[in-house]
């Protein structure tokens, strides 16, 4: 048995396709909007992604990209609870999300704010378009390739100028049944052409198992549409 282990370590296809095995038999029905309309349901937040340090650390990268490049409007795709929108400072924005619950509660929050709007996934239209589109920790939760793929399509054709994706960007492995690290960077080169990666911000608090709620495993990755020079972030 410990022979196979280090085969299947060692021998990198063999270990893909262990993984995805593993996913299979850990969480055959997993539906992550699913799971997250039920965690929102039980009065959970949107993690630990949005709050303290972190929450800070991107408010602080996003409103400086938003004042320096002058974007009129924002899309994010994963607005979740609204505790990272918040700290930010957008002319327009647009929330998505999966949950029904979750934008009851931020449409009720940002009521006063005639700047913000929250749309549901399945009623998104051709009208719903900014010069930035946003993707916060959002991509190491869709497990399932077909909302991997949709969630991935929605978010760059959404975007005129600028796309951000604030990510993991590896197959690491995680044994959590929501969790899947994938190398997202892939699927843009093959799928967007039209984008080209034009900066990255590391995160200057790296995972750490004993602090998982003020670490974080995600970085900015930053897209623009071919044309400009590009940019110094």
């Amino acid at each position: 048995m410990d022979s196979i282990k280090r085969i299947v370590k060692k021998t990198p296809v063999v270990r893909d396709i262990a993984r995805a095995a593993m996913r299979r038999i850990k969480s055959p029905n997993f539906n992550s909007a699913d799971y997250w309309e039920e965690r929102y349901r039980q009065g959970r937040n949107s993690g630990a992604g949005s709050y303290n340090r972190l929450a800070l650390f991107k408010a602080d990268v996003l409103n400086r990209f938003v004042a320096d490049h002058h974007i009129a409007s924002v899309i994010e795709f994963g607005c979740g609870d609204g505790s990272q929108l918040r700290l930010a400072h957008y002319p327009e924005y647009i929330g998505v999300d999966v949950s029904r619950t979750i934008l009851a509660g931020t449409s009720v929050t940002f009521a006063d704010d005639r700047s913000k709007t929250f749309v549901h996934t399945d009623e998104l239209g051709p009208q719903h378009k900014a010069e930035l589109s946003l993707s916060l920790d959002v991509v190491y939760h869709l497990v399932e390739d077909n909302v991997f793929e949709r969630y991935m399509a929605d978010l760059f054709d959404a975007a005129t100028r600028y796309a951000i994706v604030y990510s993991s960007n590896d197959d690491r492995r995680s044994d959590s049944v929501h969790v899947r690290h994938r190398r997202f960077t892939d699927w843009v080169k093959r799928e967007r052409p039209d984008y080209r990666q034009c900066g990255f911000v590391p995160n200057p608090h790296p995972f750490d198992s004993r602090d998982p709620d003020n670490t974080s495993f995600a970085d900015f990755y930053f897209f623009e549409r071919e044309g400009p020079a590009k940019l110094a972030l």
